[in-house]
């Protein structure tokens, strides 16, 4: 949502939350065992802290079995661990009604959005209906739906495929347009609710009122889940889906959310097979770990840091920050990027400003970033926060930066 300011609010976040921060950064033994290295790739995947890798040394050497499959010990408390997590994620979630919903395990957000594409969204629709694909985000939150659509095309069921509309100065969504669009045979929304290049929170209420009370909307929530307060009590979508790694848990673990209450049930097709019971483990003591640090905070911090990156860069003219140009100046008065900066410099391909930074000590992430067609086509560095991160480190990324001329 926007969040007006009339001043920088920066120091006073940095001296409230400073303490507090430093009490968590040395709760990740990666970062701590490399201090010359800033770690600014955490829209990638995440660093653990040590309550997960406790939590999943723990389940490997006391109880590791597979989930429903024996009546051991062992067996049934890893099956007993996975019906757990699947309330762990509800409460995190800030489900109201975790009787009516569902939560499938899955690798990551990808295979979860091609799991509802794929076993769910098919029987959702008829001829003639209409879907919403945000063709400028991640291809993760593009392709499946566009596959869908091919499918059915070939038996014979015909839907109509609308691309999101975007507000070109800011990138977020166009709700106005949208609003135009929709009609009575709009049946399914997909969108994102963290820009996983832009940064900018999606302002994903405005959707419900832009599409009716009837369309099911799927929020693909990998760059939100972990980095700031997701509450599915506040934002009326009927998918949630997010990967275990951006939120500090194991690779190889994701989660579906599913609310139940537009459409069929949420029901995965085909044999489930064994599930990641150590990924799962590690997720439920990563939201764990989450709660007890508040993200909350967790987003105060890293916006306050975006924000100090964001208002040094727009005084460089040797570079251009992608994205909303009214949220640069620490001042500003709009909406503030959630942790995630993208940016080019003028005369340095992006692959080489990557490895030029890391030559100083800083890992970024510097490619196209998987965005869609209707995204940048050039490629761009990308710095990603998360609590672990520092003020220094920033302030060091701008001054290699702006000796680069």
């Amino acid at each position: 949502m926007t969040v007006p300011r009339t001043d920088d609010q920066s120091p006073a976040v940095i001296e409230e939350l400073g303490e507090w921060q430093r009490d968590l950064r040395a709760r990740f033994p990666i970062v701590t065992a490399h201090p010359e290295l800033a770690y600014l790739d955490s829209a990638a995947t995440a660093q653990k802290p040590q309550a997960v890798l406790d939590a999943v040394h723990s389940y490997l050497t006391t109880t590791n079995a597979n989930a429903g499959r024996g009546t051991y010990p062992w067996a049934n408390r890893t099956t007993a661990l996975v019906e757990q997590a699947r309330d762990r994620v509800k409460r995190f979630l800030g489900d109201p009604a975790p009787q009516a919903s569902a939560v499938h395990f899955t690798s990551g957000t990808t295979e979860g959005l091609r799991t509802i594409a794929r076993d769910w969204l098919p029987r959702l629709l008829a001829d003639g209906d209409e879907i919403v694909v945000p063709v400028a985000d991640h291809e993760a939150n593009i392709v499946p739906w566009l596959e869908t659509a091919r499918q059915l095309a070939r038996q014979g069921v015909h839907i109509g495929v609308r691309p999101m509309p975007y507000q070109r100065a800011s990138g977020d969504y166009d709700h106005t347009a949208l609003a135009d669009q929709a009609g009575g045979r709009t049946r399914f929304v997909a969108v994102t609710h963290v820009h996983h290049v832009y940064g900018g929170d999606m302002n994903i209420h405005r959707i419900r009122r832009a599409v009716g009370a009837d369309a099911v909307i799927c929020l693909d929530a990998a760059q939100s889940v972990g980095h700031l307060p997701v509450s599915v009590a506040e934002l009326d979508v009927d998918f949630v889906v997010f990967s275990g790694h951006k939120a500090m848990a194991l690779p190889g673990t994701g989660a579906v959310w599913a609310r139940r209450t537009r459409g069929p049930d949420f029901t995965p097709g085909g044999w489930a097979g064994t599930p990641n019971t150590v990924g799962i483990a590690s997720l439920t003591a990563a939201l764990d770990w989450l709660d007890a640090a508040g993200t909350d905070r967790i987003e105060r911090w890293t916006v306050t840091l975006a924000s100090r990156l964001t208002d040094g860069l727009r005084r460089l003219d040797a570079y251009e920050v992608l994205g909303c140009q009214a949220s640069l100046a620490a001042d500003s008065s709009v909406q503030r990027r959630q942790g995630i900066v993208t940016f080019r410099h003028h005369g340095i391909d992006s692959p080489d400003l990557g490895f030029i930074l890391f030559s100083h000590g800083f890992m970024v992430r510097s490619d196209q970033h998987c965005q869609g067609s209707a995204g940048e086509r050039t490629g761009s560095v990308r710095v990603s926060l998360h609590v672990h991160n520092t003020v220094e480190e920033i302030d060091r990324l701008l001054a290699v930066l702006a000796s680069l001329g």
